[in-house]
């Protein structure tokens, strides 16, 4: 079943249907706790289960680099004042926002869900570790152990590890990792 909904996701009609829904989630607030993920095929790939104690926010980041700020008085710096890229990839930015916005749930791993022009979405899949369902998952209940707090701002998500280089990819992964001589 999940194939299908994977494929049902490249699919002209589908499209539509996203463009129609851009047009909404534009009007939503930054941050907003949702019922259902909208891509049940990777909430699930990624950890999500239909279960009491999981919680789905949509997050929306802008995109690009931003303006440096200019300073108050003196004088005005002749180069730098715009783009200013982020030090991080902004699936994790937003990831590290919707952790702030959520202080009692954990971070399990996000997605990413649209773009515009100006904007990206991203669905975080959030777990309670307080919740008596996860704490008797043998699967979840590892989140519950209070040396996994926090785990979002150590950079310990799918998505700062694959900015920090840690996905198996990059300059040297080949060498590092090719079968031995003897």
């Amino acid at each position: 079943m999940y194939k299908y909904l994977q494929q049902s996701w490249q699919s002209p009609e589908m499209k539509e249907i996203i463009r129609q829904r851009l047009i909404d989630w534009r009007k939503e607030p930054v941050i907003l706790r949702i019922e259902h993920p909208t891509r049940l095929d990777r909430a699930h790939a990624l950890g999500y289960k239909a279960k009491q104690g999981f919680v789905m926010a949509r997050v929306r980041i802008g995109k690009g680099t931003s303006k440096r700020e200019v300073p108050a008085g003196g004088r005005k710096p002749a180069f730098g004042q715009y783009a200013m890229p982020p030090d991080q990839n902004l699936q994790h930015i937003a990831e590290m926002r919707v952790g702030k916005a959520f202080p009692n749930l954990e971070v399990l791993n996000s997605y990413y869900a649209a773009e515009d022009g100006r904007d990206q979405w991203f669905e975080v899949i959030l777990v309670d570790p307080n919740h008596p369902a996860i704490k008797s998952d043998r699967t979840t209940s590892w989140v519950c152990n209070p040396k996994n707090r926090g785990r979002v701002f150590r950079g310990l998500t799918s998505a700062a590890k694959a900015h920090r280089g840690l996905r198996g990819t990059g300059i040297g992964f080949e060498r590092r990792n090719r079968p031995q001589k003897r």
